[in-house]
């Protein structure tokens, strides 16, 4: 059974007709299906419209869900919503602003079939504006670049995971976006199949400035948790590390200066910079070791 997620956000004059393709292209593919709605707190008539629709438009292998959140959490949250409910060996993400094609979907479940266990879209002519994509490649090159990821639009919506991978998986906040690279690292078969990204047609993006920033941060955050999750002293280990190192030397230096060239202290700036450098060094690494500890502990809690 293959369980179709769509969030969705003010798409009142796309939703239905989303709805209606997909229904035929699943209908040709002869697998039980079910399609769930998710409405992220929409302020048009979106849930309204999808409500009035299935009552005019029943699958006859699928069946359709309808969940509202009670305000606008945001996609991660909705996706969520969507898997708890979720009922298919197989979910699918995708998108309400009819920019995925539901005939990319035969695609991705031929992939999953053949033995992958998650499948991500991939965007070959992206029809969005300059930043959209300046910024997309931006995070592209850098999770290829630091997680070794095998993914050439890790941003792409459109998606296909079996649903024991998620179990293995925590879904929280953004980081629905690097579920692929989660999959990768936990050593999952991933794969990749190219989709098309049509334009957007009714309704506004919902990408912004501040959507570029967060996504910023949300990358940065990725690294962190799949690079040094069960390893922080790593991480902050090494930051403190060359801070209290440059502040030894910085030190030493000035006591070299002070024990054979008599030059006082007390006017050097650097000596201030030097002791800054290794008390903050000290707190960076210690931050790492209770991050250590924070681990055993979880590791410890989790076998009892």
């Amino acid at each position: 059974m293959i369980s179709i997620i769509i969030p969705f956000f003010n798409e009142e004059k796309n939703i239905v007709l989303l709805f209606k393709e997909l229904g035929d292209v699943m209908e040709k593919t002869g697998r039980k299906y079910e399609i769930i709605f998710v409405d992220d707190g929409s302020t048009d008539r979106s849930l309204a419209v999808i409500q009035e629709a299935i009552k005019k438009v029943l699958g006859v292998k699928g069946t359709v869900k309808v969940l509202e959140q009670r305000k606008r959490f945001g996609k991660g949250e909705a996706l969520v919503t969507g898997l708890k409910h979720a009922e298919g060996e197989i979910c699918m993400f995708m998108d309400a602003d009819l920019q995925d094609n539901p005939e990319d979907i035969p695609k991705f479940l031929k992939k999953i079939e053949e033995g992958s266990d998650l499948v991500n879209g991939a965007r070959t002519v992206r029809k969005d504006n300059e930043i959209i994509k300046f910024y997309s490649k931006l995070g592209n090159l850098f999770l290829r670049y630091f997680l070794r990821s095998p993914f050439t639009d890790i941003n792409c919506g459109f998606k296909a995971i079996r649903k024991s991978v998620l179990d293995e998986i925590t879904l929280y906040g953004n980081n629905f976006r690097f579920l692929p690279v989660a999959a990768y690292l936990k050593g999952f078969k991933v794969n990749e199949v190219a989709v098309e990204n049509r334009m957007r047609i009714h309704g506004k993006s919902k990408f912004g400035k501040s959507k570029a920033f967060i996504g910023f941060l949300d990358t940065i955050t990725a690294y962190f948790l799949y690079r040094f999750s069960e390893r922080p002293l790593h991480f902050f280990g090494i930051i403190g590390g060359a801070l209290l190192l440059s502040g030894f030397l910085i030190s030493v230096y000035l006591t070299f200066e002070r024990v054979f060239f008599n030059i006082l202290l007390y006017r050097r700036p650097a000596l201030f910079l030097g002791i800054l450098l290794i008390i903050v060094g000290i707190q960076i690494v210690t931050t790492g070791i209770l991050g250590e500890l924070i681990v055993y502990i979880g590791k410890k809690n989790s076998k009892s």
